[in-house]
């Protein structure tokens, strides 16, 4: 074997040594760094937190209302007859008197001319039995005339002044029919559609011409549970309501404030609820009857809650519950007793306390116990940067409602 064999092999065995020296070497190291790391515990979860600060909500209660004409007249005609002429724009709105349409006169033009007639001849009668009378009354004080005569004069006198009044209450009658031939908007408001074509016969008191709704005011009628009202205080009255609004259908509030103007003083045994209603200003016509709102009632203030983002109040079979940072910014499992929405947050009524932080975010992946580490939840002045809407949410749990 040469010298050059023998070098060579033993090149490749120390090579072999110093191979499975690094290898020993690396498993130490490796097993090392395992048990620092078991020793020092699992990796704190970074969450967004809100420090809970006392807040007072209105006590309130909401429902599904509908708007209702404060005035809504069916215009029907006092007399029949062909309906000439329609006088108004159909939808256009109207002033009280204003006339809307024109029923043919002409007949009760007639009737009044001889009603008027009736009332001359009336009239006439009068004078003539009055003069009957005084000469008949000369007559008997000579006695050239039995008393009967004289009587039956009288009568006849008497008789003649009260067909007068009858003739007199023909005549206003005739005029009457005659002004009702123009059929006058009773109310202000919005005209309806014309029922009728023009040339028609309408009847008196039945045939349906058109309607005008009084739109300004408005009212909304609308009812609220027993358990809504029991979560009031007791029933509403005008007396207790402290402010009622509106929420249009597109979720923005109406402009104006309502007033209670109806509160029913029975539960209804067959819906379990108080029927209310509400008067709202109406000058721009924003709202028509019959559209479907909701309607907030407030009847006064709670302090002492806590508001906190929706997306922190979680559910479990045992009810509601947030996480909460304890003293060693571990998770603790708290559970809540929720109130109603307030915007974005929860209004909590019962586990919370003053001061204490609730996590936020990444909620999914935190366990009781887990060791975390909170930082401020972001506010809405970086809602600009692409912020989450938990995160503004949360922020607003810091402020106090009025």
């Amino acid at each position: 074997m040469s010298q050059d064999h023998t070098n060579t092999t033993r090149f490749d065995f120390n090579k072999k040594i110093l191979l499975a020296v690094m290898a020993a070497c690396t498993l130490a190291s490796c097993s090392k760094g395992e048990q620092q790391a078991a020793q020092a515990g699992p990796q704190a979860l970074p969450v967004s937190v809100v420090e809970l600060q006392p807040a007072s909500v209105p006590v309130s209660a909401e429902a599904v209302a509908q708007t209702e004409g404060a005035r809504e007249v069916e215009i029907r005609p006092r007399v029949g007859g062909i309906l000439l002429k329609r006088l108004y724009e159909e939808g256009s709105s109207v002033k009280e008197g204003q006339v809307l349409f024109q029923i043919d006169p002409e007949p009760y033009q007639i009737a009044l001319e001889q009603a008027k007639g009736q009332l001359a001849q009336a009239q006439a009668r009068i004078a003539q039995t009055q003069r009957e009378a005084g000469r008949l009354k000369g007559l008997l004080e000579s006695n050239s005339i039995s008393q009967r005569e004289y009587d039956n004069a009288t009568s006849d006198n008497d008789v003649a002044k009260a067909s007068l009044v009858q003739a007199q209450a023909s005549v206003r009658e005739a005029e009457l029919n005659l002004s009702y031939t123009k059929v006058t908007a009773p109310v202000g408001g919005v005209s309806g559609r014309f029922q009728f074509s023009e040339g028609a016969l309408v009847s008196a008191n039945s045939s349906l011409l058109t309607t005008v709704v009084q739109l300004s005011p408005i009212w909304v009628r609308f009812s609220l549970s027993d358990n809504e009202i029991q979560q009031l205080g007791g029933p509403v009255t005008e007396k207790t309501v402290k402010k009622i609004s509106l929420k249009l259908p597109d979720g923005s509030e109406y402009g104006e404030a309502g007033k209670l103007n109806f509160a029913s003083s029975q539960i209804d045994p067959a819906l379990g609820t108080q029927q209310l209603r509400a008067t709202f200003a109406n000058a721009d016509k924003k709202l028509l009857p019959g559209q479907f709102v909701r309607a907030k009632v407030v009847v006064g203030e709670r302090d002492g809650v806590f508001l906190v983002p929706q997306v922190a109040v979680m559910n479990s079979q045992q009810g509601r519950f947030v996480y909460v940072l304890d003293e060693s910014n571990h998770a603790t499992v708290r559970p809540v007793v929720t109130g109603d929405w307030m915007g974005r947050d929860w209004v909590i009524l019962k586990g919370l306390n003053a001061g204490e932080k609730v996590v936020v975010d990444n909620l999914i992946k935190i366990r009781p116990g887990a060791p975390l580490q909170p930082h401020p939840a972001a506010g809405p002045q970086d809602a600009a940067t692409g912020n989450a809407e938990p995160q503004k949410s949360a922020a607003n749990t810091s402020r106090k409602l009025a």
